[in-house]
């Protein structure tokens, strides 16, 4: 008798992968502050191969949007987390202004699943506990910059 098999993982979406690059040119962006073009061409350098299977007009908008918005979403954040943006850890920080710029711009993604992603992102990058925050986290900023997509999902469930 063969012991159960683990199924595969299912192939990584154009849109996750947008937001896996974006998250790796965010982090470096924190740590070290260079240019986002430079940022750029260091993730697709670091990605060969792999780049051109994500949606990239979404990476850019992640990643060039979020270095460009970085203080408007601090400041959204600001509301939302228990210390300064700065002193949080740079994966988390840069996972949670991924998930705060989808929620004021990419209206096209549910807010459901803009928290989601992030929490997902958060699992596979960050630290032991670090969904939980980004998910408490992002859960109070969808309810600031998508009062009524939130209201209305709220509505529904009965809450």
């Amino acid at each position: 008798m063969n012991p159960p098999q683990k199924k595969p993982a299912p192939p990584k979406s154009a849109r996750r992968r947008s937001r896996e690059y974006a998250l790796q040119g965010l982090y470096e962006w924190l740590i070290g502050g260079a240019d986002a073009g430079a940022i750029e061409a260091h993730v697709r350098e670091q990605n060969e191969g792999e780049f051109d299977k994500c949606d990239r007009a979404h990476f850019d908008a992640l990643l060039h949007g979020g270095i460009n918005e970085a203080a408007a979403l601090d400041a959204v954040l600001a509301k939302h987390v228990d210390r300064k943006t700065t002193e949080l850890s740079p994966v988390e920080h840069a996972v949670l202004m991924i998930g705060a710029y989808e929620l004021r711009h990419c209206l096209d993604v549910p807010y459901k699943v803009a928290i989601n992603e992030a929490v997902e992102l958060a699992k596979s990058f960050g630290g032991t506990d670090g969904h939980r925050y980004v998910n408490g986290v992002l859960d109070k900023a969808a309810a600031e910059l998508r009062p009524q997509e939130v209201a209305a999902a709220r509505a529904r469930a009965g809450r």
